[in-house]
């Protein structure tokens, strides 16, 4: 796998250490111009489901589930494509998974990085 995958919010700065920078959210972040996020690649189809997102609401208490049911959901044909260019994209390079959500350690960022290190499987 990668060297290092990390994850943060979209909204800071970059760094030389970022690696390729991988928006991870289905929508555009809020109050950010495209040409200020510095994104190699925005990949929306490896976010969570319009339904899950909402289920979630971000609720740290709901993170076990939430975790669980993303992990499901990447293995649907819908996230199937994107989930494997995402893996292709670790296996080269360093990446900085991107997210405007606010508790990044409870999101969907964090799971996506846990699962391309080994520590999360389907």
């Amino acid at each position: 796998m990668a060297r290092k995958i990390t994850y943060r919010r979209v909204y800071e700065e970059t760094s030389a250490d970022d690696g390729k920078r991988i928006l991870v959210d289905r929508v555009w972040p809020r109050g950010m111009r495209k040409e200020d996020a510095h994104l190699d690649e925005w990949l929306r189809d490896v976010a969570p489901s319009t339904e899950l997102r909402k289920w979630y609401r971000h609720e740290p208490s709901r993170y076990p589930e939430f975790r669980r049911r993303y992990l499901a959901e990447l293995r649907d044909p819908g996230h199937q494509q994107a989930a494997a260019r995402l893996r292709d994209l670790a296996g080269h390079d360093r990446l900085t998974l991107l997210t405007a959500s606010k508790d990044v350690d409870h999101s969907q960022a964090a799971v996506l990085a846990d699962w391309l290190t080994g520590s999360a499987s389907f």
